[in-house]
């Protein structure tokens, strides 16, 4: 098979065929912050063409749920509740394993319009992971920040501290991942900051030598291409950037900037929760 250059459509057919995941940057800080409990900041790519409304509270009897959503299965990659939960999906790139299965968005909207605590949730879940396709989950709440992967099956407690996945398990050594996590911590090590270093965090494009790229099972130049934090591209890019923070009294915001081919820019929007107070611009 030719490999085609990474901006030029058509993608090649492993592309096609659901290499190509949604979500696939994160780093958050788990209680590491005096005044944030957790922190996350994330990029979402996926195809433009995938119908996603824009960050919004959604309506009843989903009414607190605050996230985008994935038109085409129903779910979300990122997003909170009124109850200070919240949640975020990755996919694990793996083009040799199975792609069917229920819609892994459905975890994370599943979580996030109920009050099952974290802890019992990923319990629930983790007898079924099996029936979806690759995924890592995290799901948090006043007590707990818990990890699910089912490629391989992993569960976890995360510890205090800042954390990071992509489309590897939680706390692989990919260098967008790295990166990105570095930045968190720079970010939480200020007094009071903004929010501009990590916005300029997750817009970076910079990718790494071919010998720290992961080795996925995908053509070189598509990997080279995904291994930038900011996917810019015509058919296939980050989406949605976004940024989420709680505090201990389980009040905060999200906010979500949303990009078109090739990057253009098409809005931001913030929602604040619970009428909490807050510093963070």
């Amino acid at each position: 098979m030719k490999i085609l250059p990474p901006f030029s459509p058509p993608w090649p057919p492993l592309a096609r065929k659901g290499t190509l995941d949604p979500m696939c940057l994160v780093a958050l800080a788990w209680k590491t912050h005096p005044r944030w409990r957790l922190l996350m900041a994330g990029n979402r790519d996926e195809f433009h063409a995938r119908p996603t409304t824009a960050l919004a509270r959604w309506p009843a009897p989903q009414a607190s749920v605050v996230a985008g959503r994935d038109l085409r299965s129903g779910g979300t990659w990122m997003g909170l509740n009124d109850a200070g939960h919240a949640a975020v999906l990755t996919n694990v790139r793996d083009p040799a394993a199975a792609t069917g299965g229920p819609s892994r968005g459905a975890l994370v909207a599943g979580f996030l319009a109920g009050t099952t605590p974290a802890a019992t949730r990923i319990d629930a879940l983790a007898g079924n992971a099996g029936d979806f396709a690759p995924f890592n989950l995290l799901l948090a709440d006043a007590d707990g920040c818990h990890y699910l992967g089912n490629h391989p099956p992993m569960r976890q407690a995360l510890a205090p501290g800042v954390h990071g996945m992509s489309n590897g398990v939680l706390d692989a050594p990919w260098p967008k991942t790295r990166r990105l996590m570095a930045a968190l911590e720079h970010w939480l090590a200020q007094d009071d900051p903004p929010l501009d270093g990590l916005w300029a965090a997750l817009s970076v494009e910079w990718r790494p030598a071919d010998a720290d790229l992961p080795a996925t099972g995908i053509p070189l130049e598509l990997e080279r291409h995904l291994s930038a934090a900011f996917i810019r591209g015509e058919d296939y890019g980050t989406r949605a950037g976004t940024i989420l923070a709680l505090d201990h009294a389980s009040h905060g915001f999200i906010v979500e900037r949303r990009f078109g081919p090739q990057g253009v820019f098409l809005g931001e929007t913030r929602i604040d929760l619970l009428g909490a107070h807050l510093g963070a611009r």
